[in-house]
């Protein structure tokens, strides 16, 4: 059984994949889950670059315009930015029930695996690992390097879930959401949260 997950740390990174780590957001919205939500500098570059979309670089302005345009209740997102020590994830003492890097960069994946905690993301994941809580990270890379996959095993012995975005093909997918609902869908299943975005091995469809 997993915990009840009430608030959970989402960290965008600048790997290739913006559209997962948005869907992500908007489901744990819709379940009524608080997020913390950590952006990096890249990650601002790349939501452009695949989806059009121009962030807003201060946290308060990108706060109110997702939180309105996701229909999130008051105060249920919280964006921080990317060295705001006094944030509740840069401390054991208030911690999320959950952190996911989605989609994590194996620059990210890399600080996170030797504890550099440089910035308020790197530092959320140290505070997760050190409090053995769930950390969920999404990497999307091809191929992955020696030293990357060194990274992740490094991690993975430290309990960090490492669940690339490499989504299946068996429920037919015929849109490019599906394919991101797939992986999103995962995320959710390590989580604990109930969802209805495809239908599950053996129950048809």
């Amino acid at each position: 059984m997993h915990p009840t997950v009430n608030t959970v740390t989402l960290a965008l990174t600048g790997a290739s994949g913006m559209a997962y780590g948005m869907r992500l957001l908007e489901c744990l919205l819709a379940a009524d889950v608080r997020v913390y939500l950590l952006l990096s500098q890249a990650a601002h570059m790349v939501a452009k670059q695949e989806l059009g979309v121009a962030l807003p670089a201060r946290a308060g302005d990108l706060e109110k315009q997702l939180s309105e345009g996701l229909g999130a209740r008051d105060g249920q997102l919280r964006v921080f930015g990317r060295e705001d020590w006094n944030a509740p994830v840069a401390s054991g003492t208030n911690p999320a029930d959950a952190m996911v890097v989605c989609p994590c960069s194996m620059g990210t994946l890399a600080a996170i695996a030797h504890g550099l905690s440089d910035n308020l993301i790197e530092r959320a994941a140290d505070v997760m690992l050190k409090e053995q809580r769930k950390l969920i990270l999404v990497p999307r890379e091809a191929p992955f390097s020696t030293l990357h996959l060194e990274n992740m095993l490094k991690l993975s012995k430290m309990n960090a879930v490492i669940l690339p975005a490499n989504p299946g093909f068996y429920h037919h997918p015929q849109t490019v959401e599906a394919i991101i609902d797939f992986i999103v869908a995962r995320i959710l299943d390590q989580l604990g949260i109930q969802h209805i975005l495809m239908a599950r091995w053996g129950d048809g469809g």
